[in-house]
């Protein structure tokens, strides 16, 4: 068997270092800089990456608009947060809950790959339909999935609690543990573009016709990249849950959606490093009109507060990039690719 890898992955995996040593970089300005309330944002970031980085997966490779990225992340979420949190904790903040989920306590590991194992199942039951549809058909769906396992959040108040919060989970995870998780992500999601499968997903994204008449499985690789994709987002389920100890349904729906869309839209859907300039650049930007939003004091000038801004960034940055840059702001380049250009 031949282990050794072409030149595409041989790029690929010197964009991922370079990316790392970004990604890294962020990390030590943190700890050499940074202020504590930092990390949070900082945490949070490397959260909205492993989405992003997920998204750039099938949604980047297979040219194929997917809203259901959220649903996959809160079950993995609510999955790790139930088997990890004590029974004792449990009994108060699940006093209802059936089958015995209020009755038993998991290591960490073993929660984490339990929620990594269910949702890649309810990921491969759900991609099994994905793969055969194209274009809205697939947006529609995904859309359908996302309203589906909400309202199971929602209503399911006895194991989800709803709106309110579920409480006392662990706090297991902090910032080194995220910054492993993305740096991992980089790579694995490199690797996958400059696969065979990667290649293969992107030529039936230009021409799913041309490809199907040259041999390529199209159903097989878009469930393999659905599912590879929701392994990301129950990734960062996992992380959101274990850093935070407290989750709601709230956060896993349509903002964070679009939200999330917006960074790979605006980094280049085609990219592993659009995915990741686009994620840096939304939160910096998220931060400073956060910060507007309050009313600030600039130059002597006391600025009115306005509340809704980061909305209207949201839809102005999507509008915009669509419009100016339909491609994003890396196209279908990867970093190195950029600096050997520049060398």
């Amino acid at each position: 068997m031949n282990w050794s890898l072409n030149k595409s992955q041989r790029d690929g995996l010197i964009g991922s270092a370079v990316l790392s040593l970004i990604i890294l970089a962020l990390v030590g300005a943190y700890y050499i800089w940074g202020e504590s309330y930092q990390a949070r944002i900082l945490y949070a970031t490397f959260v909205n990456l492993l989405v992003v980085v997920g998204l750039q997966v099938f949604m980047g490779n297979a040219n194929i608009t997917s809203f259901s990225h959220s649903a996959f992340m809160g079950i993995a979420a609510y999955v790790a947060a139930i088997c990890v949190t004590p029974a004792a904790m449990k009994a108060i903040s699940l006093p209802l809950a059936p089958w015995g989920l209020n009755a038993f306590e998991l290591s960490p590991i073993v929660s984490a790959l339990l929620a990594l194992g269910i949702t890649g199942v309810l990921g491969l039951l759900t991609g099994l339909f994905i793969a055969r549809l194209t274009g809205v058909g697939v947006t529609i769906v995904s859309i359908a999935i996302l309203v589906i396992v909400h309202s199971i959040f929602l209503h399911r108040t006895d194991i989800f609690k709803g709106n309110q919060a579920f409480f006392g989970i662990p706090k297991i995870f902090d910032l080194p543990h995220i910054t492993i998780l993305v740096i991992v992500a980089i790579f694995v999601a490199r690797l996958f573009r400059e696969s065979a499968l990667g290649v293969q997903l992107r030529a039936c994204a230009d021409d799913e016709v041309g490809a199907r008449a040259m041999g390529v499985n199209v159903y097989r690789i878009r469930l393999i990249a659905w599912v590879v994709g929701t392994l990301f987002f129950a990734t960062a389920g996992i992380a959101y849950a274990f850093f935070l100890g407290t989750i709601s349904a709230r956060p896993f729906y349509f903002n964070f959606v679009f939200l999330t869309v917006a960074m790979l839209i605006l980094g280049g859907l085609r990219s592993v490093t659009g995915a990741v300039f686009g994620t840096l650049l939304i939160t910096i930007g998220l931060e400073i009109v956060r910060w507007l939003e309050t009313g600030p004091t600039l130059l002597s000038i006391k600025l009115p507060q306005m509340l809704g801004l980061s909305g209207l960034l949201l839809g102005v940055v999507i509008v915009a990039v669509m419009a100016f840059l339909p491609n994003g702001i890396m196209g279908n380049s990867e970093i190195e690719e950029v600096l050997k250009r520049k060398t």
